[in-house]
């Protein structure tokens, strides 16, 4: 049986299964994602005010909590995303496929890991009577420290994702059961996180952010694999 075969059956789970199962991921990440982080936590950052960010979140004590679980959960929906998408592209290439997914899977643990700069964001809020040894001024600058460095290192995370990205959209390419724009324009994603992440490491000054208009492809992906990749037929 010729392995290049998209109908082929992958450790019993079908390239039309995996199909559905990352596009349902993915779409529950496209949805989750920008909810947790624009909704929520970038909504109770105040930018160069300290002191009204660290009200808001006091305040808002259970909306910041529930932002922690949603990065979580889309952490997790990233590593079933990863492992669906090796079955869906294993015919390609199984090494590239198991790097891509591998990539992914370091990417979503990196932003497991910077959940806990969130988490000592609440531990410095509402602590233990330890704290009390710290001053008002230095509690807040220890939650900025916190929320930049899960920011900082959320970045860095999307570098690695960047590169998951590259290796996805050579496979969409190569893929003869898939068109080959959707592999430039995944390509063209990457090299979105991969400019401004780099660009953001090796420079305080860089402000641009290329990612936001080079995701089409992310997004054409989703509906590709939900509409078109169920419809690949199963051989008996």
């Amino acid at each position: 049986m010729n392995s290049n075969n998209p109908t082929n059956q992958i450790n019993d789970i079908s390239l039309r299964n995996s199909a559905i199962i990352a596009g349902i991921g993915l779409i529950l990440m496209a949805i989750l994602a920008p909810i947790t982080n624009f909704a929520i936590l970038q909504k109770l950052i105040v930018q160069n005010d300290t002191a009204k960010t660290v009200s808001n979140i006091v305040t808002s004590g259970g909306l910041f909590r529930f932002g922690i679980c949603g990065f979580l959960i889309v952490a997790i929906l990233d590593i079933v995303v990863a492992w669906a998408l090796y079955i869906f592209l294993k015919p390609v290439n199984k090494g590239l496929s198991l790097l891509a997914a591998w990539f992914r899977i370091v990417y979503a643990t990196i932003l497991a890991v910077v959940l806990i700069n969130l988490l000592n964001v609440l531990q410095l809020l509402h602590g233990a009577d330890y704290l009390a040894s710290f001053t008002t001024n230095q509690i807040q600058t220890q939650v900025m420290l916190s929320l930049n460095t899960f920011n900082l290192g959320w970045g860095f995370g999307l570098i690695i994702f960047g590169f998951h990205l590259l290796l996805l959209g050579y496979l969409v390419f190569k893929a003869g059961y898939m068109r080959k724009i959707l592999g430039i324009l995944l390509i063209l994603a990457s090299l979105g996180y991969l400019i401004d992440g780099f660009g953001k490491l090796l420079s305080a000054d860089y402000n641009v952010n290329i990612s936001m208009f080079t995701f089409i492809g992310e997004v054409i992906l989703i509906f590709w694999l939900l509409i078109k990749g169920r419809k690949i037929k199963e051989e008996n």
